[in-house]
């Protein structure tokens, strides 16, 4: 918790700097309002992020043209938001709005359109059109492939995604294979105490749990909850969430 306070303490005396030396609608005061809501959206302060996000892209519309690269990030980061907070068809609109400007301004197979196919992949996902959600997460995967090296850890959060639209048409064993494969690059990319391994081990548990293997679900949720309680704040929901899966296992047995 200390790391984000000492963060937003930072982006908020650069915004207050800003402010008082730039015009009103400089790029550089969209970037800090920026930074703010990524913060706020590490802190699990979802509605703080979105007005943080928010006043970015209002600036950034006014700044920049309207295909620039830069807008993207903050239609990609309300998606994001949205998405966080359940509101699934309002993160759906600024995604594919996202993917608009990308395919406009990028090369095809460029990284960020893999994050855009992917993030659209998971809203739909998460509206329970499974057909349509892997349909745009292959897509993410195979540009992916293509544009990044063999262990990149964008390539683990593909895998983890396509893992999880498995699990939920209760396609289990292709779901723990995806899973597998992603927590392997993530061991090879990422620190021991990333908060993307409590992610794996959290969904790897859920596989386990629903193939009937407890005592492999249990040891999975308990390495997931240890990273997060050294990785997150204490008031974060997804700590609340890894807690809850080990209670409701253990009531199972």
């Amino acid at each position: 918790m200390g790391e984000y306070s000492k963060a937003l303490s930072s982006y908020e005396r650069s915004l207050k700097i800003s402010k008082i030396a730039l015009p009103p609608n400089h790029p550089d005061l969209a970037a800090s309002y920026n930074n703010i809501g990524g913060v706020y959206y590490n802190m699990g302060e979802y509605s703080k992020a979105l007005s943080s996000l928010e006043r970015s892209l209002e600036i950034s519309k006014i700044a920049l043209p309207p295909n620039h690269p830069d807008l993207t990030t903050s239609y990609n980061n309300i998606g994001m938001v949205y998405d966080n907070m359940g509101e699934y068809s309002k993160a759906l609109s600024s995604y594919e709005r996202s993917l608009e400007i990308r395919k406009i301004a990028l090369p095809s197979n460029h990284p960020d359109l893999a994050t855009s196919y992917n993030n659209i992949g998971m809203v739909y996902d998460n509206m329970g059109e499974y057909s349509k959600a892997l349909s745009s997460l292959e897509r993410s995967l195979e540009i992916s492939k293509i544009a990044l090296p063999p262990n990149h850890p964008d390539l683990a959060s593909f895998y983890n995604c396509i893992g999880m639209v498995y699990y939920n048409m209760g396609e289990y064993s292709k779901a723990l294979s995806s899973l597998e494969r992603s927590l392997e690059i993530r061991k090879i990319a990422l620190p021991p105490n990333h908060p993307d391994f409590a992610q794996s081990y959290n969904n790897i548990a859920k596989m386990y749990s629903h193939m009937g293997e407890y005592s492999k679900a249990l040891s999975s949720y308990e390495r997931s909850l240890e990273i997060l309680r050294k990785s997150v704040p204490s008031t974060h929901p997804h700590l609340a969430l890894v807690k809850r899966n080990i209670e409701n296992l253990r009531n199972r047995f």
